[in-house]
């Protein structure tokens, strides 16, 4: 199953997207995609939903509506440890996101004031949908998992690794979360160690990668981040990204730009396509290419 939110931001309604693209009116059922709709999204029947009236190709929101957190996981791929001459960690590293980070799929990425080293990165995103607190089953780990969703986790490299604090601090703004179209159910997606990634900045490749070369596998993430927090319904936990990097990149480095258009893909987790611009612009969906 495909569940997504649908419509302006902030009047998001809550869909499931059928294999024809179809949008099936899920506000019968629930008012949103939240915490306790995805505690029971392996229990809800679709089967009778009505059609979505309105526009035919409406904006499509985050899948999810604002997580408790956002969890990210740094350096999981061996690759992309290696491009940022690095040692491969021997346990994951951990940081957070915003919540206020996340938008849409097609909404601007909007730059940081004066921001000149603005990177991108295509993730796989886990969103939970029961609480876990210091899990060591890797079945069990996984038992929680609601469904999984296409994120993209743009950073600062400037605020994250050049002025001091922790990472959140260059990961953070309003928009440097994409998340969508729509978040896919762990049977829908099958084996989450075999979804191929890729970006593309203004349509020339920067990232192809597989999840299948993650250092720490999604299990391994979720029993090792419990350990530390407990994750509730409806948090996000995005597990890192492959090489291609604009930070990996020699000088001069291809940091995302004002007009630049970022695309990522996700297989069954669908694309996104978002314009960066200033940050003196307002968030707007990007157009249709």
């Amino acid at each position: 199953m495909r569940v997504a939110r649908v419509g302006p931001p902030g009047s998001e309604r809550p869909v499931v997207v059928a294999p024809d693209g179809t949008l099936l009116d899920l506000r019968g059922l629930t008012h949103d995609i939240d915490a306790a709709f995805l505690a029971e999204l392996g229990t809800v029947d679709t089967t009778a939903l009505p059609r979505l009236a309105g526009d035919a190709a409406p904006r499509f929101g985050p899948p999810v509506t604002r997580p408790g957190k956002v969890v990210g996981i740094g350096l999981n791929y061996r690759d992309h440890a290696a491009e940022a001459r690095v040692p491969l960690p021997s346990e994951p590293v951990v940081f957070l996101k915003a919540p206020t980070a996340v938008c849409g799929p097609t909404d601007d990425i909007r730059l940081l004031p004066r921001s000149v080293t603005t990177d991108y990165e295509v993730e796989l995103g886990v969103v939970l949908g029961a609480p876990l607190t210091h899990e060591r089953d890797t079945d069990r780990a996984l038992g929680a998992v609601a469904g999984y969703v296409l994120a993209h986790d743009v950073s600062d490299r400037a605020l994250q690794l050049e002025r001091g604090g922790t990472w959140t601090k260059g990961k953070s703004a309003d928009t440097f979360c994409p998340v969508g179209p729509w978040l896919v159910t762990p049977d829908e997606l099958g084996d989450p160690a075999r979804v191929r990634l890729r970006l593309t900045v203004n349509d020339v490749v920067r990232q192809d990668g597989s999840t299948g070369d993650m250092l720490f596998s999604v299990a391994e993430l979720l029993c090792y981040v419990s350990g530390l927090m407990t994750l509730e319904p409806g948090d996000l936990v995005i597990t890192g990204t492959p090489a291609g990097v604009a930070m990996g990149h020699p000088e001069p480095r291809p940091y995302l730009r004002h007009g630049d258009v970022v695309e990522v893909e996700g297989g069954v987790l669908g694309s996104h396509r978002s314009r960066v611009v200033d940050h003196t612009r307002s968030a707007t969906p990007a157009a249709a290419s």
